[in-house]
Parts: C-alpha cells; structure tokens; sequence
C-alpha cells in the first residue's frame, strides 16, 4: 500500500515533469489506484510501482499511450536519478569512513550515550531579540511549521520529556495529520494498524499517538548526580522556571477566588516561588487576601507552615486540605479579592473547591507512561525490513531535526536580476529563521503557563498553529504547497501582562477624554 509520502512524490513528477495541473493529477492518481488490474498484486499508486510495470499495463490503466510513455518514462528517470544519488553517498562515506579495513565485528554505527545523542540533537539557539522576530517572515508548507509547532509545546507540556522524545513525538503528530488527511480525501485507505490498541497512547493537541517507553533513559547525565550539591542554590528565577498549577476562578456576592499550586523541594523554595509568582503576574498583588500553606518532606520528618493574610483560620484551612490528601512537596496558594459582602460558611466550599481543582493536576497519572522518555511509534512503517532489521519501528529525531533545519526558508525574492544566493547562505538563512521561529513559539507559550494548566495549554494550541500556519489550499490540492508565516502573528497570541493591559486601559481612557473635551 503507497504511504502519503508516496502519493506526494507522485503528484509532484506529474505536476512537475509531466506539467499536468494539480487537478489532471489526482484524477490520474485515482485512475491508477482504481484500476482493475487482476494481474497485479499491487496498486500503482507510487513512482517505483509504475516504473517496474509494462506500457502496455499502464496503457490500460489511464487510457492513452502516448501519456503512458510519458509517465514510464519520467518515473524510471526518477528511480534512476535516485539511486545514482545513493551511489554517490556511498561512494563518499567509503573514502572518508572506510579507509583502513574493518572488522567484520565491528559496529559501523556505534551507539551513543544519552548526553551524546541529545547534544547531537541541539536545534538552533533562539534569537532573545523580538524586534527581529517581529519582522521576519518565513516561508514553508505546513508539515514541518506543525513539527515545530508540537516540538516547543512538548517543553511546556509535558517537560520531562528529552528533545529526542520530542522531536519523535513532533513527528508521530504530524505522521497522524498526513494520514487523516489522505484518508478523509479519498486518496488512500484506513491502515489496520492504525487502530492496533497495544501500547500507550497520549493526547497531543488532540491528536492521538502511539508511544514507546524509554525506561531506564537517563538523559540528564551528570546532572542527576550533583543534584544533591545544587539543591541549596535556589534562586527566583530556578524555581520560577517550575510549572505553577492553576484552577478555575469561583466568585460568589463579589468576592472572587483563585488557587495555584507548585512542587517545591526544600523550604527555602517558598519564598522564591512566591516572588517570582508576584513577579510573573503582578495582578496577583491586588487580591484582598493571599492565604498560603506548604507541607515538604525534610530527612524522615515533614515541615510544614501556613499563613492567612487576614483571612482567618484561612491558612490552617489549606494545611488540612494537604494533610487530607496525605500530599508534601506542594504550596499552595489561594488568591481572594473581596467584594465587601460577607460569605460566612460558604468560603470555606469555595476555597476548598478551588484548591481540590488546582491540586488534582497533581495527581492526574496520563496512563502508565509515568514520567518516562517516550518515543513515537511509526506504526505504518512499510518498508520491506524485518522487525528483526528494524529493531522497533519508531519516528528517528534525527530525521525529524533534519526535515526542520532544511524547512524554513526566507520568501522568495521576485527581483531575479538579484544574484543567486550560495547553498551555504540559503542554510544559514534557513537556520536563523527556525530559531527566530523556536523563540516566537517560546515566547508565546511561556506567557501561557503560568495562567493554563498542561492540559489546557496543549488543548488550545492547535487553535494557536491553526490561526498561524502557511495559508495554502484545503485539502490535497494543498498537499506539499508553501506559503508564508509571519512571526510578529505569533507574538500577537501572546498573553499580555498586566502592565501591558494598565498601560493599554490608560490610553485609551486619555483618547476618550480628548475626544470629548474637543469642542464640537
């Protein structure tokens, strides 16, 4: 059965050497795949299928001989210019790589230690300037803009992730899209192993994938193992790199209620994960009341603290809470704005039902992955290897890292007079436009976090790569097509501060106020 990159290839030698219209090619495509042909045990739906059939069986398959030389033709020119370029690789990596006699023993491909393989891995460092990143314009189709869309989420989302699993996960979403779309145009049928049920599955961007377990994947290195001497220089802006937990706000006779919870380590945490939470979201000052509890585990014995702020009985309140729920590690925070009306009793609902909300994220298990390295199951994998060969089919990072680096080009220049760039210009320009785009999407989520727990984060991003990606046509008439992304459509997502909302308030109420003392 032809995979979408099979049909992908096809529809472009018949749109490009063929020089048929998109529209004359899918209809060729159908043709092929729908053609009667009892004595073949395959489709011709791919470039290698029709290049190693007959004229006379192709003749029959698309009802002209002159169009059927012409696509013979061009597909065995392409298998050839194919395979010449696989001769030459070869020919390359034996005078560089094979000098000297090896050992039939020997690993042509040695294998590499977590810390090695992630540092082989490393995109682009992002661009901290957002005047830069609001200028540029990229241009590029829609699979790779996904890619990197899912492999900067997948920071925010679910951090414990290495890059490698990310760039594996990326590519599992954008390998679920391409086949939803084939099938949903008709172009190809629903692979039965797309509904295999064994193994993990997880949600990203509400798109459903297959996933490996990497136990035992230590990709941190020495890190782990000066953690212990780490631990006593905490600062704002570690611990504020840690995720802060939000649950829905409640308000009842004006008064308003907001929690947010966040892991800490030590005690020495807490007055740092509160200024940099202050800091984060200074609207949070304005609330009435700030009550905080804490429980952390210090040797063989628990510390614990909590504090009103006024409302009272309102910290031991959230400290029975975390004893109810047998929970250390954790402050909690509970935000109060009052509205001048007394609630009695009914508080003590609300801030329980607000601080339930906010401490469940901590205990939701996504299925039994835990916080293992995962990498993407290729299910579909149909290429002519044993399993054995294969070792486990799953989505390689490196070809992943590949496809993103060689992506996103700069628009094409419509003064031809210009000179021609060099390859070595257009891939470093290719490289400072993926990390003015990783900066873009970084910017954009981290605004996010502190106000959206995980799981909202990754439910709303699709709509965020929706409202961004390349614009081209719907559908398979889409297919492979480029277009461009402007980055400042990105920052324009971004969630803006409170300050940026005061200063915005402030001036439209000065518009407002010359307006109306403009005499008429």
């Amino acid at each position: 059965m032809a995979t979408p990159k099979d049909l992908q290839d096809l529809l472009r030698l018949l749109t490009g050497q063929n020089k048929n219209s998109m529209m004359e090619a899918m209809k060729r495509v159908k043709a092929l795949q729908s053609a009667n042909l009892s004595r073949l045990t395959f489709q011709l739906a791919s470039i290698s299928a029709i290049a190693s059939t007959d004229i006379t069986t192709l003749n029959s398959a698309i009802g002209g001989e002159k169009a059927a030389k012409s696509l013979l033709r061009a597909c065995k020119l392409y298998i050839k210019s194919k395979e010449g370029a696989a001769d030459k690789n070869i020919i390359e990596n034996s005078s560089k790589n094979f000098k000297r006699k090896r050992s039939q023993y020997e690993l042509l491909d040695q294998p590499k230690t977590p810390a090695e393989l992630e540092a082989s891995l490393s995109l682009p460092q992002p661009s901290e300037d957002e005047e830069a990143i609001s200028r540029c314009i990229v241009y590029s189709n829609r699979a790779p803009f996904l890619l990197a869309f899912t492999v900067q989420l997948l920071k925010y989302t679910m951090p414990e992730q290495p890059l490698s699993s990310r760039l594996s996960l990326g590519q599992a979403v954008v390998n679920f899209q391409a086949n939803k779309k084939a099938t949903s145009s008709n172009l190809r049928e629903l692979n039965c192993s797309q509904s295999l049920s064994w193994g993990p599955k997880i949600k990203i961007m509400n798109r459903e994938v297959t996933v490996l377990k990497r136990s035992g994947y230590n990709w941190k290195g020495d890190e782990m193992e000066n953690e212990h001497e780490k631990k006593d220089d905490v600062n704002v802006k570690d611990v504020s790199k840690k995720r802060w937990n939000i649950s829905k706000s409640m308000t009842s006779k004006k008064s308003t209620f907001v929690a947010r919870s966040i892991q800490i380590s030590s005690p020495s945490d807490v007055g740092a994960a509160l200024e940099g939470l202050f800091t984060e979201d200074q609207g949070l000052r304005s609330a009435t009341h700030t009550i905080t509890a804490w429980r952390v585990q210090v040797g063989k014995s628990i510390s614990e603290f909590f504090n009103d702020d006024g409302e009272k009985n309102g910290g031991q309140y959230l400290l029975d809470i975390l004893r109810g729920e047998n929970l250390d590690g954790i402050l909690l925070v509970v935000s109060r704005w009052y509205g001048g009306i007394m609630l009695g009793p009914e508080r003590w609902r609300i801030i329980s039902e607000v601080s339930r909300d906010c401490l469940s994220q901590h205990l939701r298990i996504n299925g039994s992955i835990n916080q293992d390295a995962l990498w993407g199951l290729n299910l579909e994998d149909n290429s002519e290897c044993s399993i054995i060969d294969n070792v486990i089919p799953v989505f390689k990072p490196d070809k992943a890292r590949a496809y993103l680096l060689n992506s996103f080009a700069s628009p094409p220049d419509l003064n031809f007079q210009k000179k021609k760039k060099s390859v070595i210009a257009v891939y470093r320009e290719k490289e400072e436009n993926l990390g003015l785009l990783l900066e873009a999407l970084d910017i954009l989520f981290i605004s996010w976090t502190s106000h959206l727990s995980p799981d909202e984060l990754d439910h709303r991003a699709w709509g965020w790569y929706s409202q961004t990606r390349p614009d081209v046509e719907d559908g398979v008439m889409g297919w492979g097509a480029k277009g461009t992304v402007k980055l400042s459509d990105i920052l324009k997502l971004k969630r803006e501060s409170p300050i940026d909302l005061l200063s915005h308030c402030e001036g439209t109420c000065a518009n407002r106020l010359n307006t109306k003392s403009t005499p008429q």
